[in-house]
């Protein structure tokens, strides 16, 4: 893989320029990214989709939108930081593209801020929901004349290849070709931290990039012309499509692991789920053996939040330097596709950063009031896909044909498509479920259950 087609400013539906970004007095092709991700309604609706804590009533718990831009700001520095460091050690090819370390900060600012953008209402658990739902004797029919692979991306749900049919789809009756956001391709390629179909399932590949998968069989050939187009390394077969990743996607997925692991910990404490001596020797581990070079501002802190949002912020900056310096020791092989694993695994740090998962596990991702609510979640999704589906592929009753027009018209069948594209339609209303937020599922399924009214 060579950088000038790593950087391919090129947006689907549009031919290839000369250049590989183009510049303008106010942003580069790469910022208007950043943008596009920023105003689309998608990611506006993060701000009610769940981050650790389902529907937290506590103003200072991360949503999904507020881990997003956490996360972005994590890898916008290391982006900074490694552009100038890869640019430094050879600077002609990148004068050559007229690329510089902004522009390997904005791609992986823009991927990291779009990063969960496909992900369900309930957090992960929702994934598992829907995935569940498609399993059971209710979807059986709906599966009838799939095939095995349009199946698999049902039944392993998974919200990376929902977010990737998201930032490039619209419907048809807005734009000749979906599109999606526009995003360029080098930010589509940093985005894919899977670029790989659901089959085979792979769950313990030694190879990161395989564990999921990042694309639905309906979006199979867009991705394979963002990967021809980047220079991605085929490692498929005749059966099996799969890439290595854009090397950019190994920052987007350290500045994601980096933002959970510590700022999670950090709501864990706040929500009194860990205590304050165990959150600081946690946080203090991160630091070691530097911590003697923070304990004379640390000792003057009295606060007890604000000295673990202190020791948050320097355990941040000192992950975000050890990935910096992890991704330059492997991107030679990373180059090559010989390198595939989690950059927050090379590190200094990473026993900590392990230890700090296992405590989170134990005191705060298995919580009673957590479980309690993804439990309810299971019920709610389920409830949603099965009513809509059928509203949509079995409109045999006058329950259903109601239903029906509950489901905005991007969810359904356009002007154009097969009508009997039996995976298409179940695709939509799977998108149109997923799409939605925490709280505006509960109150659909109450409403179309009958458990509450519309108010007056």
């Amino acid at each position: 893989m060579n950088w000038e087609t790593l950087f391919s400013s090129r947006r689907l539906g549009r031919l290839p320029s000369n250049s590989a970004h183009q510049q303008t007095e106010t942003r580069s092709d790469f910022q208007r990214d950043f943008d596009r991700v920023t105003f689309s309604s998608a990611f506006r609706r993060l701000q009610s989709k769940t981050q650790v804590v389902p529907l937290p009533d506590n103003d200072f718990v991360h949503t999904r939108l507020t881990h997003s831009l956490e996360a972005s700001c994590i890898g916008r520095s290391l982006g900074r930081i490694t552009g100038n460091r890869i640019i430094t050690s050879d600077p002609e090819p990148f004068a050559a593209i007229g690329v510089t370390a902004s522009d390997f900060e904005a791609v992986v600012a823009a991927a990291c801020l779009a990063h969960d953008i496909g992900n369900p209402p309930f957090g992960h658990s929702g994934e598992d929901a829907i995935s569940e739902y498609f399993r059971s004797a209710q979807a059986h029919d709906f599966l009838t004349g799939l095939t095995e692979k349009q199946v698999a991306d049902l039944q392993n749900f998974e919200g990376n290849a929902a977010g990737f049919r998201l930032v490039t789809r619209t419907s048809p009756v807005q734009s000749t070709r979906n599109t999606g956001l526009g995003l360029t391709f080098a930010t589509l390629g940093a985005f894919t931290k899977y670029p790989k179909e659901s089959l085979p399932l792979l769950p313990c590949s030694k190879r990161a990039s395989e564990r999921k998968f990042g694309f639905f069989q309906s979006e199979k050939d867009t991705f394979r012309e963002v990967a021809d187009a980047l220079g991605l390394i085929d490692l498929g077969s005749p059966t099996a499509s799969v890439w290595c990743r854009h090397p950019l996607a190994f920052l987007v997925e350290a500045a994601d692991d980096i933002s959970y692991s510590i700022i999670d910990l950090e709501d864990g404490y706040k929500l009194n789920r860990l205590s304050f001596a165990e959150t600081e020797e946690l946080l203090v581990a991160v630091l070691a053996p530097d911590f003697s070079k923070e304990e004379s501002t640390y000792k003057h802190i009295l606060d007890k939040q604000e000295k673990i949002g202190y020791l948050r912020a320097r355990a941040i900056n000192q992950l975000v330097w050890q990935t910096a310096d992890a991704m330059m020791t492997h991107l030679n092989k990373m180059m090559t596709a010989e390198y595939d694993s989690h950059l927050t695994s090379e590190l200094p740090a990473t026993d900590a950063l392990e230890e700090i998962t296992k405590i989170s596990v134990a005191k705060l991702y298995t919580a009673r009031a957590i479980v309690e609510i993804e439990a309810a979640g299971f019920e709610v999704l389920s409830g949603l896909l099965d009513a809509f589906l059928n509203a949509t592929l079995n409109d045999t009753s006058k329950h259903y044909r109601l239903l029906r027009n509950l489901i905005p018209d991007r969810h359904l069948a356009q002007r154009g498509e097969p009508p009997d594209d039996q995976y298409a339609n179940i695709l939509k209303i799977a998108e149109f479920v997923s799409g939605m937020t925490d709280t505006f599922a509960i109150d659909m399924y109450k409403k179309i259950r009958g458990i509450s009214l519309p108010g007056g």
